[in-house]
């Protein structure tokens, strides 16, 4: 369990949602009482950026970055994009995303998801930013693109479920794996942790969604980060601390952050 002088970085959260609007403050006070110091909250279009963006201005210990998610893939123009890139020019976006393929649930089409994804991979290349990929059943599509285009950017497959071409498509270009709280209460994910190389381990909560275990079925938040890392320490054979300070190593040098830990 955390100790006074453990700091956990959450990779990958959504402090913009409406379900933290009512006590933002307060998730963000019970998340450092736990030993969450450093946090990313991630944007799905460009007006939840500019939320992010601000919030992150504020908020000690937080950054932010800059995309559209696949699910809004259908909003992909090229104005859209310029003004993603604009926004991404601020000091607190460090990275580009979410973005990625969600074959799952289709809430875009296909071609657009594409396009759309391609779109960012540049976007990240250009602007010399890390990308956040999120992939459902979607993994040979993705695994192709990252093989086309991941010499260009350094990208995370956030909340990886696992999928043995993926994987191996991420780490043969240097990228970064995500485990959610997902690896709390799925037994699969635990060989899936253990083969990550430890320099390319990152964890999250995506809060508010996919709570772990013993919170599931609760509005997940940033505090409860210490479960995840947690089973990872218990399926790496490692102990908390170390896990921690892994994964919190690895966020740093992934989102480019030079500040103490």
């Amino acid at each position: 369990m955390a100790g006074a002088r453990t700091t956990l970085f959450d990779s990958h959260l959504h402090l913009t949602a409406s379900r933290f609007a009512p006590d933002l403050d307060e998730v963000v006070e019970r998340a450092r009482a736990r030993g969450v110091s450093r946090m990313v909250t991630i944007a799905s279009d460009p007006e939840d950026a500019e939320e992010a963006l601000a919030l992150a201005a504020r908020t000690p210990g937080l950054w932010a970055t800059a995309g559209l998610h696949p699910h809004a893939a259908d909003r992909t123009s090229a104005v859209l994009m310029s003004e993603i890139e604009r926004i991404a020019e601020a000091p607190e976006i460090v990275a580009i995303g979410e973005t990625g393929l969600d074959f799952h649930y289709d809430s875009a089409a296909r071609p657009a998801q594409l396009e759309n994804f391609e779109a960012h991979l540049r976007m990240a290349a250009r602007l010399g930013l890390p990308i956040v990929v999120h992939s459902r059943s979607a993994e040979a599509e993705t695994a192709e693109r990252v093989r086309e285009y991941g010499d260009g950017a350094t990208g995370v497959l956030h909340c990886f479920t696992g999928g043995e071409a993926l994987l191996h498509a991420a780490l043969d270009a240097d990228w970064y794996v995500s485990f959610s709280g997902l690896i709390t209460f799925v037994p699969e994910l635990a060989e899936w942790a253990r083969a990550v190389p430890a320099d390319r381990l990152l964890i999250e909560t995506d809060a508010p969604y996919l709570a772990p275990a013993p919170r599931r079925g609760r509005r997940n938040e940033p505090a409860y980060l210490t479960h995840t890392c947690e089973r990872l320490a218990e399926v790496r054979g490692v102990s908390f601390e170390e896990a921690a300070a892994l994964t919190a190593g690895n966020a740093r040098r992934f989102y480019g952050l030079r500040e103490a830990a």
